[in-house]
């Protein structure tokens, strides 16, 4: 065990009552197994990880002391040309980096990409967690790049794998054309579980395919994750020069992704609550599988897949699956709960609760390269009614449930009928046991084992629609309320 602190010295041996004064000194002079302790302090260093731990001796673990927090701050530091990061890791493996502050890194160069943890290379088993990450921004207009944490997979055939992304705060980072969290090139084998991602003017967690990260297109891609749990909020692109005023941020966006699970999420407030799509000619975004996450009160919509036009790739075999959208698209411009671009084919859309808003408009879709996608066992409300919504379907609007069923062959064993949610001011979107979302789902293994709140996705025989699954003690709490329902209709 080794320690840090602003009191310390170089020249110290490194222990509690002797620490060392910087970070990069203790990452130059540790081994495998060896954990360094900071204490809380503002340290105006860039540290760069050149030692890695191993399978045998341990991972090389950087901590905040327990209690207190160390601050690296980039205020009076120059960002390099070159790779860099208030954290760098280039190539090494069995690391963790735990509980620091990290801000105010910052540049007004165009040429330049502040970065609070930066990994790249080829790597494995690292921990990046509990992390607060903010006020890391590029001023250069709208050619400037700025990451809260990025992890770039450049090397083929080594990968950066087994990475754990946890618990981690990003917030008030001045993106440009970057993201808050980006994997890209070739990373697999990843985790970003438990962290939340808000008020950031670009893309919230970003997983990343063909743009040349690696030489060799075969490796580059983003691949074989997970991203769960996360809370993601207020990331929209308005302000961010790079844009023009232009909302078209996703808070969870897989761009050229494969094999990634998107589960147990909640995205609110955000330009796009989720995108999966491709932004490059014959290339894809496929094997995605989006379920049992709450997307709310998004800007420009829900959920959106496809190319955003014909110039770009395409949306195939993916699963969007027991997801509750709610009144998305405030801004009521057109776009509706689930966005449809071009060239998507072969996905699966069941088991999701759709809850418009005062434009009840559920569904857009203006291309027709839109083939073998199955969209079945949902729930559709809008307080506008069934006769007054509308879906849009390879460029042909149907307005009613009816029209639209018999016009596309979409929902054969789908409902309109208000899902009943506990709240729809809060909003909590529990529903009770009384909804007619309940055991009416289709039972897909692709709803995964769990609900949102890690409840038992199948209850009673049959799934429920909708992110979350009844239990019986859910509908032994809706008991006094359905006795009271009851009794009220025979008083009536």
């Amino acid at each position: 065990m080794y320690y840090v602190a602003t009191t310390g010295h170089n020249d110290n041996p490194g222990t509690l009552d002797g620490p060392w004064r910087t970070i990069q000194y203790a990452a130059d002079h540790v081994s495998a197994g060896d954990t360094v302790l900071v204490r809380s302090g503002v340290y105006t260093e860039p540290v760069a990880i050149n030692t890695a731990g191993s399978a045998a001796d341990g991972y090389i673990t950087f901590q905040s002391y327990p209690g207190e927090t160390a601050v690296l701050d980039g205020s009076n530091l120059a960002v390099p040309a070159a790779d860099n990061g208030l954290f760098l890791i280039d190539s090494q493996s069995y690391l963790i980096i735990d509980g620091f502050e990290l801000r105010n890194y910052r540049t007004t160069d165009a040429d330049r990409t502040p970065v609070g943890i930066f990994v790249t290379g080829s790597a494995h088993h690292l921990q990046l967690k509990n992390n607060h990450i903010h006020h890391i921004e590029t001023n250069a207009g709208p050619d400037g790049n700025a990451h809260g944490i990025a992890v770039y997979g450049t090397e083929a055939p080594q990968s950066i794998h087994d990475i754990l992304i946890e618990g981690n705060e990003l917030h008030d980072l001045k993106l440009g054309n970057s993201e808050a969290l980006v994997l890209n090139g070739n990373v697999e084998l990843f985790t970003i579980t438990g962290n939340m991602v808000y008020d950031n003017d670009n893309i919230g967690i970003d997983l990343i395919g063909f743009e040349g990260t690696v030489p060799d297109p075969a490796y580059d891609q983003a691949r074989d994750g997970i991203v769960s749990q996360n809370i993601v909020y207020n990331i929209d692109t308005i302000t961010n020069p790079a844009y023009g005023g232009q909302q078209n941020a996703a808070g969870i966006y897989v761009d050229g992704g494969t094999r990634i699970v998107i589960e147990r999420n909640r995205v609110y407030q955000s330009d796009f609550g989720i995108e999966i799509a491709s932004e490059h000619a014959g290339r894809s975004t496929s094997y995605v599988t989006v379920r049992n996450n709450l997307l709310y009160h998004n800007h420009v919509a829900g959920l959106a897949m496809g190319g955003y036009d014909r110039q770009r790739g395409s949306t195939h075999h993916c699963y969007i699956v027991n997801n509750t959208f709610f009144e998305n698209d405030t801004n009521q411009d057109g776009t509706g709960e689930l966005f449809i671009q071009f060239n998507t084919h072969d996905n699966l859309i069941e088991n999701n609760i759709f809850y418009a808003n005062e434009q009840s408009l559920f569904m857009s879709n203006d291309y027709v390269e839109n083939e073998d996608n199955v969209v079945n066992y949902n729930l559709y409300f809008s307080q506008a009614g069934i006769d007054s919504s509308e879906w849009g379907w390879k460029g042909v609007y149907y307005q009613g449930f009816d029209a639209y069923r018999r016009g596309t062959g979409n929902d054969p064993n789908s409902q309109f009928v208000n899902p009943q949610f506990l709240s729809t001011a809060i909003p909590d979107l529990h529903v009770p046991g009384a909804s007619l979302a309940v055991d009416e789902g289709e039972n897909l293994s692709a709803a995964g084992s769990v609900d949102f709140d890690g409840n038992s996705r199948i209850q009673n025989g049959r799934i429920d629609m909708g992110a979350y699954e009844i239990t019986p003690l859910d509908e032994l709490l809706d008991l006094p309320l359905l006795l009271h329902s009851e009794q009220n209709s025979i008083d009536s």
